[in-house]
C-alpha cells in the first residue's frame, strides 16, 4: 500500500483554472497572470471572511466562464480553505447548484481537492471542481493575533497569500475548455501520509512540512519512477526554509532534486523586496501559482512534465495553544502536457 500510485483509468484533464489574488501578489512575479485582483483584497464585501468566500466564488466562474463550462455541466465540486469549518468555501460556493464536498488539507487543499476529482471524474465520464482559498487577513486573525497587534515575525516565518484558485477537470472527449496548444492531463497521483517530526513552531511550518512533502516524493520515486524525468517538481508551500529542509532530506534518501525543484511559496512574492521572510503560504498561495503560471506554461508547451505537491500543516488554533506537534501532509499529482 505505502507506494500504490494510482493512475487514472480515463484522460483526466484540466480543462480550465482561474486565478484570483489581493495586492501583494498582484505586485509579485504574477501579477499580470491572475484573471482577477483587488488591490486592497476587499473585493466588495464588509468582512475579510465575506472577502475570502467572494474570492472563491469569483475563481469559479471565472474558471466556468473561460472554459465554456455551464453549470448544470459539473458534476461535484470539492473545496476547502483555513478557515473554521471551511466557511470561506461554504459560503462562496453556496449559489452554485453543484454537489459540494467540504475539504480540509490546510495548505494542501489545492492539491487534494484535484486529486478527488480526477478520482470522480476516472469513474465515469463526468466533470468536476476543485476550489481552495485563503485570505492573509482573515486567517491571520484565527491563527496567530489581531491584524492591529504588528508583532514582529522570525525569518522562518511565511505570509499567508490572499488569493483563490478554481481548477476543472473533465474525462469527457469533447473539444471544450480553455483554448491551448496543449492540455493539462493528470496521469498520476499518490496520496500523502500524515507525518509529524515534533515540529511545534507556527513560525516555522515550512519544518513540519518538508518531512511529509519529501516522504511522498521518495514514496513515489522508490516506485521505479526516474528523478530526472519531470521538468519540474514542485510543492506548495514549503518557503524558503522549508524548501531547504527538503532537498537535505530526499538527497540522503539518495535523491537529488536541487536542479528542477521550485516552491509556489517562494515564486509567489519578490520574497526580499516585499519583505515577505520565508514567502508564502495558505490554501490559495499553490493554487494561484498552479492556475496563473504552472498550468499556463504547460498549455503553452514550455513545460510538459510536472510533478506537484501539495504540503499542508495540519493544525488549529486550540491545538496550538494545547502545546501540541504540528503533522504535516503531501499529496502528489504528475500533469504532464498533452497535444490537443
Amino acid at each position: 500500500m505505502e507506494n500504490r500510485i494510482i493512475i487514472p483509468e480515463r484522460r483526466i484533464r484540466i480543462i480550465s483554472s482561474a486565478s484570483v489574488a489581493g495586492g501583494d501578489e498582484e505586485n509579485g512575479p504574477f501579477g499580470g497572470s491572475f484573471d482577477i485582483t483587488d488591490v486592497n483584497g476587499r473585493f466588495g464585501m464588509e468582512t475579510w471572511e465575506k472577502s475570502e468566500s467572494e474570492m472563491q466564488r469569483l475563481a469559479l466562474g471565472c474558471a466556468m466562464r473561460k472554459g465554456g463550462i455551464d453549470v448544470d455541466s459539473v458534476d461535484a465540486m470539492f473545496a476547502g480553505d483555513l478557515l473554521n469549518q471551511c466557511v470561506g468555501s461554504n459560503y462562496g460556493l453556496s449559489d452554485y447548484r453543484i454537489p459540494y464536498f467540504g475539504l480540509y488539507g490546510a495548505c494542501s487543499t489545492a492539491a487534494e481537492g484535484m486529486m478527488l476529482a480526477a478520482i470522480m471524474c476516472s469513474s465515469a465520464p463526468r466533470r468536476c471542481a476543485a476550489v481552495t482559498s485563503s485570505h492573509y487577513c482573515s486567517a491571520e486573525r484565527q491563527f496567530r493575533y489581531p491584524l492591529e497587534y504588528g508583532g514582529q515575525r522570525p525569518p522562518t516565518a511565511q505570509w499567508t497569500v490572499t488569493g483563490s484558485g478554481a481548477f476543472i477537470l473533465s474525462s469527457e472527449d469533447e473539444d471544450c475548455g480553455e483554448e491551448s496548444e496543449y492540455t493539462p492531463v493528470v496521469k498520476e497521483m499518490l496520496p500523502g501520509f500524515v507525518v509529524d517530526r515534533g515540529i511545534n513552531d507556527v513560525n516555522n511550518m515550512g519544518a513540519a512540512m518538508a518531512p511529509a512533502a519529501a516522504d511522498t516524493i521518495a514514496r513515489y520515486f522508490s516506485s521505479g519512477r526516474d528523478v530526472k524525468e519531470p521538468d519540474m517538481i514542485v510543492t506548495g508551500d514549503l518557503g524558503r526554509e522549508g524548501s531547504g529542509i527538503l532537498c537535505d532530506i530526499l538527497a540522503s534518501d539518495g535523491y537529488d532534486i536541487s536542479d528542477r525543484h521550485v516552491d509556489c511559496g517562494v515564486l509567489i512574492y519578490n520574497i526580499d523586496e516585499a519583505d515577505k521572510h520565508s514567502g508564502g503560504s495558505g490554501c490559495g498561495c499553490s493554487a494561484v501559482v498552479m492556475s496563473a503560471h504552472i498550468l499556463k506554461n504547460i498549455r503553452s508547451g514550455v513545460i510538459k512534465d510536472v510533478l506537484f505537491i501539495g504540503t499542508g500543516a495540519l493544525m488549529s488554533p486550540l491545538t496550538l495553544n494545547q502545546g501540541s506537534t504540528i503533522p504535516g501532509i503531501g499529496h502528489l499529482l504528475r500533469i504532464v502536457g498533452e497535444k490537443r
